[in-house]
């Protein structure tokens, strides 16, 4: 028989790895050694990983995570930063919490340790963020005299609210796994051991409902973010009509009414 399993790209670094089990794509921060502080190689790889997700019709779902046991990331690896030749090199950095943000296919962030910096900015590019008890999360960036540019203040104030977001980005301090989920940075708190299986679980489960829906439904959360509440809701009506004439949708339908389990197809 022909192995048609999608074939993940070569990131040219072992600093990132592409997996892919069922419908799900998990890709992990692969430098534990280093707390998986991220090099610029490994933003590129970062980028191209995915990117890559949302270019298969067999990925529906993304995990992002890190390896080993104490560390989702730290962001930027603080070393490697000298090695920008400007300011505007800097600015101009390719920024892999935008292509998160970007992606068609759901993601989950599944946080085994420290999310600092720009490994905060990770998670909350992420559209759910799951949680090891043993997680903590901050924005240390005024520690060391800067702030963090990949989307830190406007998603932690969304996430955590005005106060919780200033606390954070005015001392530079952490806040554990229990205080996220009351702060709602995080949806769930689970213990470290059951964080892998877990965050596998919801991906799967989010690869088995429509996938045009489910992209859609990425679009209509960002919409009702940004736009005043009637554009948003007429917004909201046309993605639905767009979605209820798919193939999926009839699909949908039918199934219902044979009492059977559906098969998207993206279509």
């Amino acid at each position: 028989m022909t192995d048609t399993r999608p074939v993940p790209p070569r990131l040219d670094t072992e600093h990132v790895l592409l997996d892919v089990s069922g419908r799900v794509a998990t890709v992990t921060l692969n430098r534990p050694e280093k707390l998986n502080a991220v090099t610029p190689e490994m933003a590129r790889a970062l980028v191209r990983a995915v990117e890559w997700c949302d270019t298969t019709d067999d990925v529906r779902a993304v995990v992002v995570t890190g390896a080993g046991e104490r560390s989702f990331s730290v962001g930027s690896d603080i070393t490697e930063l000298d090695r920008y030749a400007t300011p505007w090199d800097f600015r101009n950095r390719v920024d892999y919490c935008d292509a998160i943000r970007a992606a068609r296919t759901p993601t989950i962030a599944a946080v085994g340790g420290y999310a600092l910096g720009g490994g905060l900015e990770t998670a909350l590019s992420c559209d759910i963020r799951l949680a090891a008890d043993t997680a903590s999360f901050g924005a240390p960036e005024i520690t060391l005299g800067w702030i963090g540019g990949g989307g830190m203040a406007a998603f932690l104030n969304r996430a955590a609210g005005p106060s919780n977001a200033a606390l954070m980005l005015l001392t530079g301090e952490r806040v554990d796994a229990a205080r996220a989920l009351d702060w709602h940075l995080v949806s769930e708190v689970v213990p470290r051991a059951e964080l892998p299986a877990r965050a596998h679980a919801l991906a799967a489960l989010i690869a088995s409902r429509a996938p045009v829906a489910a992209e859609t439904a990425k679009i209509n959360l960002r919409a009702a973010g940004n736009l005043p509440e009637d554009q948003a809701l007429a917004y909201e009506r046309d993605l639905q009509t767009i979605c209820f004439a798919t193939e999926d949708a009839a699909e949908g339908r039918r199934a219902f009414a044979e009492k059977r389990t559906p098969v998207f197809r993206k279509r």
